[in-house]
C-alpha cells in the first residue's frame, strides 16, 4: 500500500466517523464527499467535508470553517503548517497526533453546524 493510500484511508475513516446523519455523495477510490442535509443558499445540500487523493498528498477539506473560522483559531503549529487556505489540510504521511487534533476539529465543526 502506498503512503498516500494509507493517508487517504486514515483521513477517509476520520471523516466517516463524523458522518452519521450526513450524506456520503461520493465514495470512490481517492475521493470522498460528505454533504449535510441542510440546504445552502442555492438550494443544494451543504458541504461538510471531502478527502481527495492528489498527486503527492491527500487533501482533507472542512468547508464549514469558512463560516466558523473561530473553530480553527487554536490549531497547533504543526497542523497549521498543513493548512492551505481556510478549510484544507494537506497530508503526505499518517501522523497520529495531528490526526487526533484534526479529529477533534472535525467534531467541533460537526457540532457547530448542527448538520442533521
Amino acid at each position: 500500500m502506498s503512503d498516500r493510500q494509507e493517508v487517504f484511508d486514515a483521513l477517509r475513516a476520520l471523516m466517516l466517523r463524523h458522518g452519521d446523519g450526513l450524506d456520503v455523495t461520493r465514495d470512490v477510490p481517492g475521493d470522498l464527499v460528505v454533504r449535510t442535509r441542510v440546504l445552502d443558499a442555492k438550494g443544494q445540500p451543504g458541504w461538510f467535508g471531502t478527502v481527495t487523493m492528489r498527486k503527492s498528498y491527500v487533501a482533507f477539506h472542512l468547508p464549514p470553517l469558512y463560516d466558523h473560522p473561530v473553530l480553527a483559531e487554536a490549531l497547533s503549529d504543526e497542523l497549521a503548517r498543513r493548512r492551505q487556505g481556510k478549510t484544507c489540510f494537506n497530508f503526505r504521511a499518517v501522523e497520529p497526533a495531528l490526526l487526533d487534533e484534526l479529529e477533534a476539529l472535525t467534531a467541533k465543526v460537526r457540532t457547530a453546524i448542527g448538520a442533521v
